[in-house]
């Protein structure tokens, strides 16, 4: 009997697909919740494609859970010390986008520390908050974005920090160059 190895893509997978069903929902009713595809829903939880930043956002959006709690399953248990290598990175090379759970969230800890690089000329929008009134706080560490949220647009460069509490939608876009920032949920 040999080792079975599942790869980040089929545990995401196949959180996703429980994560669904624990909610009680076919894949027809989260598609009219989430505002995607049936099959593309089906294709995510069958690991034949990874979900975009903007997708994970829509299911996000869905079932009232931070990201995070989707990207669960590439997260170790709690720790105090988040070693480099020990953090969960994801990818969307779609957007050029890479984003590294710093300090996630748990039980025990409210505070979520998330490391985004976004490549330039490349636009990700969010259209709904997953958890509607949570406060933000994003600073850049290199190159500069274009933050709109709720309609009212923010231009930011390196050293710059944006603070909202969100309730509707955001995009985060780059110009030129390249974008790397913190974001602080709680």
């Amino acid at each position: 009997m040999g080792i079975s190895h599942i790869s980040d893509s089929e545990k995401l997978a196949r959180h996703l697909r429980d994560l669904r069903e624990a909610h009680e929902l076919t894949l027809a009713s989260l598609a009219h919740r989430s505002g995607l595809s049936r099959a593309t829903l089906s294709r995510i939880e069958n690991a034949d494609v990874s979900p975009t930043a903007e997708t994970l956002g829509q299911l996000a959006a869905a079932y009232a859970l931070p990201i995070s709690q989707l990207l669960a399953p590439l997260e170790k248990g709690f720790q105090p010390v988040v070693r480099l290598e020990a953090q969960s990175v994801w990818r969307d090379p779609s957007h050029e986008f890479v984003r590294r759970s710093v300090s996630p969230s748990n039980g025990q800890l409210s505070i979520e520390l998330i490391e985004g690089k976004l490549g330039h000329k490349q636009s990700i929008t969010y259209a709904a908050p997953a958890i509607p009134g949570q406060e933000h706080h994003v600073y850049v560490l290199s190159g500069q974005m274009r933050i709109t949220v709720e309609g009212k647009p923010y231009d930011l460069n390196r050293g710059d920090c944006l603070r909202y509490i969100l309730f509707g939608e955001t995009v985060f876009k780059t110009l030129e160059t390249p974008c790397k920032y913190v974001i602080a949920l709680s």
